[in-house]
């Protein structure tokens, strides 16, 4: 079989964004819902984010974190206590009004205007005001702090223009919430939660990032000091992947956050926020995914393996299915990633091979075809999905190891799938940043004339403040650019401002970005 015939449509040299939302739908990922910017998350897509919200909330907890829930909708008085922090989310806000529909005589429905609320209720966009009421109640000792809260929920944006994972109107997220002492402690955290992603990310998506300080002018609204990690995606734009935010006492203020210190003094905590969403799955697939649809990491995957017995309709068939059944079960005692293998014999009918491509297109990391020829000869027919292609054929690259050797290295080999697609995806990152850039005009030609895909950009600042920053992101914005982070691991500054001409301070990374 040729790769043409089973390829998507469309490849991603050619058009990446439309290369994008085929993969959404050839991987069977989500859809549209009928209202704009909202999306139905389906069984597979909504299964990648159950395994990241899994792992990632292994990692919350283990932290001594707590989960808990806080109402959808916020009073918008609420918002109006933090000035920076609502101007930052007024124009995304979705507001309710209203708590009752009559019939408008015409057949349809509309507001009741006798049941107009008294004061409008906003649609959770975030929930610092919220939790910053209960943890006002919460806290009344230093003995009551750390306060570590966290939350797994939907939130509202009302975007202009959406994309389905990457900028949508509702998306699912983990928000962070906490409250110290001192600055330091609540510094502690913050960088805590910023490690806890890059590894989430690194270990469990195969994602490569690079953490680092958001400038001043990228900080969340109303925090002290905002943290990122950020991925390179096949196209070289970044993506945003998980943010963490010392707020300082700013939320502490206006929400009347104190405890009462060792002295016996009143004081304002110091709070951090953090939070990572679904557009975890768009960075998947833009990492990972290939011209035949997407690749999963086995560590989130909902099924690592795939069985797919060659059924034919007739009563030989029940044999087959049985010894598929005895290969499942084996796998499934195995292990790895730390977790026990996760295997699905697809008996839905359907033509093997039709079944196959679903699965490919989708991205189970291993897919597994068992005929009766194979069963006869105790051996099974294996597709690693990362390595799809026999080069020298153009055929699909199957294996056919025996039935007890395969299960024996199962375990082993989605590992060593975990790490060739981190590592693929390292190199072709670590190609794709271009250093020694000392000029802001160097800047701008590698990005006009660097390809259709010009990568990232590293270069040094002077970290300006005030006009001097101002006039720093007009020239962005007209080159339609931003500044992604100062890297924690960056080699110290040693030239000049590329914006200033002053020496400089600090490394920064320059992209383009979803």
């Amino acid at each position: 079989m040729s790769q043409i015939r089973h390829a998507l449509t469309v490849k991603r040299e050619d058009d990446f964004a439309k290369w994008y939302q085929e993969v959404i739908a050839a991987a069977d990922l989500a859809e549209e819902s009928g209202v704009r910017g909202c999306m139905v998350i389906k069984p597979w897509g909504y299964g990648i984010w159950e395994r990241i919200q899994r792992l990632m909330d292994d990692r919350i907890k283990a932290a001594g974190v707590q989960n808990c829930y806080f109402p959808l909708f916020i009073p918008l008085a609420n918002f109006t206590r933090e000035a920076e922090h609502v101007e930052g989310f007024a124009k995304e806000m979705a507001v309710v009004t209203h708590h009752r529909l009559i019939a408008d005589g015409k057949g349809g429905l509309i507001p009741d205007p006798e049941a107009k609320l008294e004061e409008p209720l906003v649609v959770r966009p975030t929930s610092e005001t919220i939790i910053g009421d209960a943890m006002a109640r919460w806290v009344q000792s230093w003995r009551d702090l750390p306060l570590l809260t966290n939350q797994w929920a939907n939130v509202v944006r009302w975007e202009m223009r959406t994309r389905m994972f990457l900028r949508t109107s509702e998306f699912l997220w983990q928000e962070g919430h906490t409250a110290h002492e001192t600055r330091e402690d609540a510094l502690a955290e913050t960088h805590r939660a910023l490690e806890m992603y890059r590894a989430c990310a690194e270990d469990d998506l195969a994602l490569p990032v690079i953490a680092g300080e958001k400038p001043e002018n990228e900080r969340f609204p109303g925090a002290v000091e905002t943290w990122s990690i950020e991925a390179m995606m096949q196209d070289g734009k970044a993506l945003q992947a998980g943010t963490s935010h010392y707020l300082g006492t700013n939320f502490a203020h206006a929400s009347g956050i104190q405890y009462q210190d060792r002295e016996g003094s009143q004081q304002y905590c110091h709070t951090t926020s953090w939070g990572t969403s679904t557009r975890l799955i768009g960075g998947v697939i833009m990492t990972h995914g290939d011209d035949d649809g997407l690749r999963v990491p086995p560590a989130i995957a909902p099924h690592q393996i795939v069985i797919i017995p060659m059924l034919r309709e007739a009563p030989e068939d029940a044999e087959l299915i049985a010894y598929c059944e005895q290969v499942r079960a084996a796998l499934a005692r195995q292990t790895a990633l730390g977790e026990r293998v996760r295997v699905l014999l697809d008996t839905k009918p359907g033509k093997a091979a039709a079944k196959r491509w679903d699965w490919v297109r989708k991205g189970a990391p291993l897919i597994i075809e068992v005929g009766p020829r194979d069963m006869a000869e105790g051996k099974l027919a294996v597709l690693r999905r990362d390595q799809l292609w026999n080069e020298a054929s153009g055929k699909p690259a199957f294996t056919y190891p025996a039935h007890s050797a395969f299960i024996a290295e199962a375990g082993v080999l989605l590992e060593t799938i975990q790490r060739a697609l981190f590592e693929e995806a390292r190199a072709r990152r670590d190609a794709n940043i271009t250093r020694g850039v000392t000029a802001w005009q160097v800047v701008v030609d590698h990005f006009e004339n660097g390809g259709k895909y010009p990568g990232w950009v590293e270069a040094e600042w002077a970290k300006p403040t005030g006009a001097a920053l101002e006039a720093v992101v007009e020239k962005l914005k007209a080159a339609k650019l931003t500044i992604r982070n100062v890297p924690i691991d960056a080699a110290p500054a040693s030239g000049t401002c590329i914006f200033t001409g002053e020496p400089a301070s600090e490394r920064i990374l320059i992209a383009r970005a979803y």
